[in-house]
């Protein structure tokens, strides 16, 4: 998979570089199961055309850029994770689009003609609320007109669990307050982050939220070994950092990856707290 880094500087070389393909579009921060749905529809395109797919993502946040910085986006995964993923989920071509100021303030007319049309797409796939051009004027019961028939339109219509529509704002919500066994159900996965461990603390990575504080159960793992244990989140001074509740093997040390399985009610951690003490 390429991945490029598209920006105003640099797009006029990548458009005479492109070649024909089915291009997915969205944030996908966390690729969760409805991420995954438009991307595999647009993988089942890509191959009944016998052309490549291609990704388009948008980096920093909208919701940053358009709130003037005043919104503060707490990121699911950084966009490595998210490379290493797209990968396996069978994308040929990565693009990071930087989203600024000038970016947002295109039309919606401008935005498919210099980031679809002359990107080689001939075939759009997205979830059905996504939107495009300035102030989020453009959706995609209109890009077909938008491309002058250019480009077909899939839209991918809403995936839910339990009637509640799974996207990356509910599976924030739920981290934060600490919901983390629910997250399984709308991801497809358990949530994970990864940071590094050098035997006295543990360092996030960017681009990771921990979940509300409490004790919770998790999987700490590195390339040769895992554990099962439990990790503490504090928050002093608006600032949040882990503690694990056991001392950890030196094999552990470096870059870790946690797990999280469930939170723990304080009242079994004040009988489980209890019963270790009167060992």
């Amino acid at each position: 998979m390429e991945t490029i880094y598209l920006n105003r500087e640099n797009l006029a070389t990548w458009q005479e570089k492109a070649r024909p393909n089915v291009m997915a579009l969205g944030c996908f921060d966390g690729l969760h199961l409805g991420h995954c749905k438009v991307i595999e529809t647009a993988l089942q395109k890509a191959k009944t055309r016998n052309i490549s797919l291609a990704l388009m993502s948008f980096f920093p946040h909208p919701k940053t850029v358009l709130s003037c910085g005043k919104e503060q986006v707490n990121y699911l995964m950084p966009l490595g994770e998210k490379e290493e993923r797209l990968r396996k989920l069978g994308v040929d071509t990565f693009y990071i689009v930087t989203f600024d100021e000038e970016f947002a303030a295109l039309s919606p007319g401008q935005f498919v003609a210099s980031y679809l049309i002359n990107l080689g797409s001939v075939h759009a796939v997205a979830g059905f609320d996504f939107s495009y051009g300035c102030k989020g004027a453009g959706h995609m019961d209109r890009l077909k007109n938008d491309s002058r028939g250019i480009v077909d339109v899939t839209k991918v219509e809403k995936v839910e669990h339990h009637g509640e529509k799974i996207s990356s704002t509910c599976i924030r919500e739920k981290l934060l307050k600490g919901d983390v066994n629910e997250l399984y159900d709308l991801l497809g996965r358990s949530y994970e982050v990864k940071c590094d461990w050098d035997g006295n603390s543990f360092e996030l990575l960017p681009y990771y939220t921990l979940p509300a504080s409490g004790r919770y159960a998790v999987t700490l793992k590195n390339e040769m070994k895992s554990m099962q244990t439990e990790v503490i989140v504090m928050k002093k001074q608006g600032v949040q950092s882990l503690k694990c509740v056991i001392e950890i093997p030196p094999f552990m040390e470096g870059r870790l990856s946690i797990v999280w399985h469930r939170h723990i009610p304080e009242e079994k951690v004040q009988i489980h707290d209890e019963r270790v003490l009167s060992y």
